[in-house]
Order: C-alpha cells, then structure tokens, then sequence
C-alpha cells in the first residue's frame, strides 16, 4: 500500500481546507497577524478578499487532491460548520499510509468519513514504543521519547467510531485522549490521539527500556504480524503482559 494517498471528493476536500484553515486562524496567532499584514500589502487582492481565513502559510496544494481555489466568502458558514461535525485525529502507527490497517482510512474517505489533512508531529515529547508483534503505542507520558511524526485526518462520527473499534477503546486496548500538533506549515492545533491504555503504559514503558522512537517508520515496523495472524487464544490485553513480563536487551 506504499505511496497510495487518500482522495475524496473535491467538497469533503475543500471542507478540510475550510477545517485548516480556520483552525489555523483561531489556533495561532501569528497565522492572524501574518495574513493582516499581507492584507495591508495587498488591499486589493481578490484571494485575500475573497478568502479572509486563508494564510499563504496553508498550501491548498498540501490537503491531497484539494481544488487550487480557496472557498468564497459565502461558503465559509456552512463549511466551517460542516467542519465542526468532524474529529481531527492524529495517527501515528499502522493507520498510516503505506501500513497494514490505512485501508480502513481509504475505506472511510471513500465514503467521505475521513479526509487527510496533511502531515503533523507531536507539539510535546511523547513515547512512541513497539509492544508484542511490533504493535505501536503512543504512551500518554510528556516529555519522554521525540516528538512522534505521523498524520492528521478529519474523520465525521461514524469514522471516528469505526476507528474506536479498531483501537479497541470500549476494551482497554487504547484510550482516546487530546493530543496538540504541528502541521508542516508550522500551524499547532488540537486534536485526538490513541494512546496506549493507562492500565498498562507505564509497564510498557518500563519494557521498552525507557527509549522510544520518533517514527513509526516501516524499518520500526518489521517484523509486525498482522491480528488475523496472531494466536487467537490470547486475548490483546493478555499479549501486553506476557510481552511486559519478559526481559528485552533494552530493559535488562
């Protein structure tokens, strides 16, 4: 699946160029004072009269497959409210592209419940580890590990609980927790993230030797073994702590 990139239709990607570049404005200053002085320079400029919330910082040409225009004026009430119905969430392991579980995104953009926002990484330090069969956990402990690259989608409801059910949320497998990020044009905003599940994070940790990683990058992932290839007699929670009970080079 390397290289494949969601696309949806060209509404649901304008709605998700609206969703950042609204955010941005209301998220960071400095995006609100770069685009008046710009104004300033240009009064006269139909793109920046047109389109008040858009700054040169967001790039259409980031959201993939976006349209070049930027939506009118008009637009921006209902865009913005459509907007509001979805869920930034930030993915960082095998719901990436190029990994075992992204069909479901395409699933879910072909369906026009999710839309790709672009790149991000984590705006604190945050552990990234690989428990048993590779699986990747983000662990809900600031200022441990890097600042964990990954990507950022705009998902409605019905995605966002397909995707609890992926995780596991009503299991303890992860637990839906806010997460800030940066996107590549430098805008931080807030969004959602699943993090390992408190019942176990600190064990984990512990396993992993204390040391994370800054991306779950397929060298990382090697050797990960797919669920439907994993001993079915085994619950998830049960393969979490017979990977923490045992001794790893990192942690001896």
């Amino acid at each position: 699946m390397a290289g494949l990139a969601i696309r949806a239709h060209p509404p649901l990607l304008a709605e998700a160029q609206s969703s950042r570049l609204l955010l941005y404005k209301s998220t960071s200053t400095e995006g609100k004072a770069h685009y008046q002085h710009q104004a300033s320079l240009r009064p006269n400029s139909p793109f920046l009269r047109s389109s008040p919330t858009t700054s040169p910082h967001i790039k259409p040409a980031t959201v993939m497959g976006a349209a070049s225009d930027a939506p009118a004026a008009g637009q921006e009430q209902s865009l913005s409210q459509a907007a509001a119905k979805r869920t930034l969430v930030f993915t960082y392991g095998t719901l990436k592209r190029g990994f075992s579980n992204h069909p479901l995104l395409q699933e879910l953009s072909s369906a026009g419940d999710a839309v790709f926002v672009g790149a991000a990484t984590t705006a604190s330090r945050l552990p990234l580890v690989c428990g048993p069969y590779r699986v990747p956990f983000l662990l809900n402990l600031p200022g441990s590990g890097h600042r964990v690259a990954g990507e950022l989608y705009a998902v409605t409801p019905r995605g966002l609980a397909r995707l609890d059910d992926l995780e596991g949320v009503s299991r303890a497998h992860y637990e839906r927790l806010p997460i800030s990020v940066h996107l590549a044009e430098g805008a931080r905003v807030d969004a959602l993230a699943y993090y390992a599940h408190r019942g176990y994070a600190d064990e984990l940790w512990r396993r992993s030797g204390e040391k994370g990683y800054p991306e779950y990058s397929h060298a990382v992932a090697a050797g990960y073994i797919r669920r439907k290839d994993r001993p079915q007699d085994v619950t998830f929670l049960d393969q979490i702590r017979i990977f923490c009970a045992t001794v790893s080079s990192q942690s001896a």
